[in-house]
């Protein structure tokens, strides 16, 4: 017996070690190419502003509409986004979403007016309103327990090295050069979808047992034991089989609300903090406080990627509520030096003060952000809800975070 103790640990982590295939990686990678996309639209923006308005013709207000009307195309999409991907599964899910946005980003490169401009972001809106809820879905279905927060993690890490890529080569394309490019992750995978599995959850859901078994065989390993995993999946969808009798009126009931104080909570956060206005206007920021632009925005592209990178590695070490402290504690720090900043440059001498404390705040604010508040929402989103109400709350959650 206590021989059979001490190899418990040993044999744990070789189970651990065999869940971490090729098969698990490629797909999470694939999948995560829709937050690539997601990112790139996301931070577009920032880098096609002053080009766009000059070469069209536009106001700020029309601007800020194009930059604005993504938002209300993703909370369109949000809105059904679980319904959708239980009804046709998650590949088919994201698949609606690359068409969504390749339409989108061929009619913003092509665009000669202010309607197809607007067009254009609307489609790219319903895209990632649909990529916004059902990466983390898919990639927390398919993911083990013991790895499930880094994986989920990824979702963020493409997001940001979405945003890196344009607010890099922003400074070097043409705006619709850079929508063209932008894309190519959408083409890409949408092919790529045709070698990975759909979700093992999705799969039970329609009584496909056999290949619920295939699937996990191929990302689990040949030589792993599937069965219990299985049968736990089998058990969860039979419970969530209420979802059918359930609704909204259900969702709010008193024994969720602290799950809902949590999910919608995070998500106001999250967009209250103002990460939407960096991301869519650092380089009118930058502009604005007589800082370079093209220097500014490539200090940001440089910095996003390894800090997430970094957090991606630590997430199911440190837990979620240390690193969602500090990244609050970051971000408030870090926004109240971008406001000193502005509100010290009417005294002509702080210029290049100002100008210092400016880059220090919105470096310290974006990878403040990454830390925690970025990516950590839509893992906890995942993790919260019982299984009954999942599908539900995860619409919900998803489109509230569009409207706020």
């Amino acid at each position: 017996m206590e021989s059979e103790s001490l190899e418990s640990p040993l044999l744990n982590k070789q189970e651990e070690a065999s869940s971490f295939t090729s098969g698990l990686i490629l797909s999470t990678s694939i999948v995560v190419a829709g937050s690539f996309s997601y990112g790139c639209a996301m931070s577009y923006s920032s880098p096609a502003q002053s080009k766009i308005m000059e070469e069209l013709g536009l106001s700020v207000a029309d601007y800020s509409f194009f930059t604005s009307v993504m938002t209300l195309g993703g909370m369109i999409t949000a809105a059904f986004s679980g319904k959708i991907s239980a009804l046709v599964g998650r590949r088919q899910t994201m698949w609606i979403s690359d068409v969504c946005c390749i339409f989108g980003w061929l009619a913003v490169a092509y665009a000669h007016d202010i309607i197809l401009l607007n067009i254009g972001r609307l489609f790219l809106g319903f895209g990632v309103g649909l990529i916004s809820y059902v990466v983390p879905v898919y990639i927390a279905e398919i993911t083990p327990k013991t790895f499930r927060g880094g994986f989920s993690y990824s979702n963020q890490l493409l997001q940001c090295l979405g945003i890196s890529l344009m607010f890099f080569t922003g400074n070097f394309f043409h705006w619709r050069t850079l929508a063209l490019l932008s894309a190519i992750p959408s083409v890409s995978q949408m092919i790529c979808l045709f070698f990975i599995p759909e979700s093992p959850r999705w799969l039970a859901m329609y009584g496909r047992d056999q290949e619920l078994e295939v699937t996990l065989k191929r990302l689990r390993g040949e030589n792993s034991d599937i069965l219990e995993e299985a049968a736990e999946i089998r058990e969860t969808v039979e419970i969530s089989r209420k979802e059918s009798r359930s609704g909204i009126r259900d969702l709010f009931h008193i024994g969720n609300a602290h799950s809902l104080i949590i999910g919608l909570g995070l998500m106001l956060l999250q967009q209250f903090c103002g990460s939407a206005a960096i991301s869519a206007y650092a380089a009118r920021i930058f502009d604005k406080a007589g800082f370079p632009s093209d220097i500014g925005t490539t200090i940001l592209a440089v910095i996003l990627i390894p800090q997430s990178i970094v957090v991606m590695l630590t997430v199911d070490r440190w837990g979620r509520r240390p690193l969602l402290m500090i990244s609050s504690i970051g971000m408030c720090i870090c926004s109240f030096l971008i406001g000193l900043s502005y509100y010290l440059q009417k005294y002509g001498e702080f210029q290049k003060f100002c100008s210092v404390m400016l880059i220090v705040g919105l470096v310290g604010y974006v990878s403040s952000f990454g830390i925690g508040l970025g990516g950590l929402p839509w893992v906890i989103m995942s993790e919260v809800f019982p299984v009954n109400v999942k599908i539900t709350a995860g619409s919900l959650v998803t489109m509230s975070n569009w409207f706020f």
